[in-house]
């Protein structure tokens, strides 16, 4: 079982609040770009053999600026909602149309996998240009020095 996972089978029915870790491997991501466990903190309601599951994945990523090369951690923190009926239920052609769908999701009573949901809204989070601050002044372009530490002599224009 993966430890990004939810035992149905132990869940009482009502709110239940569940942690998860997993570290980025068993979630697919590579390794060199997540620092430390990657935890999920969820409120899950189970009702019959409905599930909905609430909460939040927070990870740190590593990444490279792209002003100054530098590599830094950043903090990621996203909501996480996933609904998953018992497979089964309903007609075949129905649950295949709304598992197409990104919000629901099918359990076969034992657990309920989240890696793949974690995995994607974590991606979906980082940053399409990472600077690691704000006023990130890049690298020079004459002589590639890092601007962030100071002046480095080249003649301005």
């Amino acid at each position: 079982m993966s430890r990004f996972a939810i035992d149905l089978g132990s869940l009482r029915q009502g709110r239940t609040p569940v942690e998860l870790e997993a570290d980025a491997r068993e979630l697919d991501l590579p390794e060199d770009g997540w620092t430390g466990a990657i935890r999920g903190s969820f409120d899950v309601e189970k009702t019959g053999d409905s599930v909905s599951v609430r909460g939040t994945v927070t990870a740190t990523a590593r990444l490279e600026c792209v002003g100054c090369l530098t590599a830094f951690g950043q903090p990621v923190r996203v909501p996480l909602e996933v609904f998953a009926e018992r497979a089964g239920s309903g007609r075949p052609r129905d649950e295949a149309e709304l598992e197409r769908d990104a919000y629901m999701r099918f359990h076969d009573g034992r657990q309920l996998d989240l890696r793949e949901e974690a995995r994607e809204v974590l991606l979906l989070e980082l940053p399409m240009v990472p600077r690691c601050r704000e006023d990130c002044r890049g690298l020079c372009p004459k002589c590639g020095a890092d601007r962030n530490e100071g002046p480095c002599g080249c003649p301005e224009g």
